[in-house]
């Protein structure tokens, strides 16, 4: 096809631009979500990137752009040197979220989280009830401890948003997680689809 002469190449229009970046910064985890992509358990796993592994990583992106940096995992908090990670990420000019199943948010994290800072804390919450969303999640009182990190965060002042992985067995309760959302003062609810693998393979059949 023709360029128009008056008009710009979309090679000028459009400029790739690095704008977020989700980093999994463990495997390991306190939970067994029935969906997790990665099989994550509460053990330590081989090959994970040492502090100075990460530092460089931070720096290597941080040359490319200043994109957002989503630190999750698995579990991020369950990483002992997640405070160092994050804190170095953010003094690096990146604004810095953190992914969690909000279940290790006490109010003294809460305050340290506020402290690197890290702009907002997504916390996954997928059922709008106790007993749905443990049994989801793979531990009695998941979804009570969550509901208190919540509140930790936003005591701390940090925002909070909610994620939730939709499929067939939550789809008709979007409306009540919604409601939970805008009741425990988050600032964003943010759907994802399933992904079927690693554990979440067992939910093929729910996938919409």
């Amino acid at each position: 096809m023709m360029q128009h002469p008056s008009r710009p190449a979309v090679s000028d229009l459009i400029v790739p631009k690095l704008n977020l970046v989700a980093w999994e910064l463990t495997r390991r985890c306190n939970l067994l979500c029935a969906h997790c992509r990665a099989s994550a358990a509460d053990m330590q796993y081989s090959g994970e990137l040492s502090l100075d592994e990460c530092r460089r990583v931070i720096d290597e992106i941080a040359v490319v752009a200043n994109p957002i940096l989503i630190l999750t995992g698995g579990e991020p908090l369950m990483r002992q040197n997640f405070f160092d990670i994050a804190s170095y990420a953010a003094k690096k000019g990146l604004r810095v979220v953190l992914g969690t199943n909000g279940t290790l948010l006490t109010p003294e994290i809460a305050r340290k989280l506020k402290e690197v800072p890290i702009a907002r804390i997504g916390i996954s919450l997928d059922f709008p009830t106790a007993a749905l969303q443990d049994k989801f999640r793979g531990q009695s009182g998941a979804f009570d401890a969550a509901i208190k990190g919540i509140a930790a965060a936003r005591e701390a002042g940090v925002e909070v948003q909610i994620n939730s992985t939709v499929s067939r067995l939550n789809v008709d309760k979007l409306e009540d997680l919604l409601g939970l959302a805008l009741d425990i003062g988050a600032v964003a609810f943010h759907p994802f689809m399933l992904v079927p693998t690693g554990r979440g393979k067992g939910l093929c059949a729910e996938e919409l």
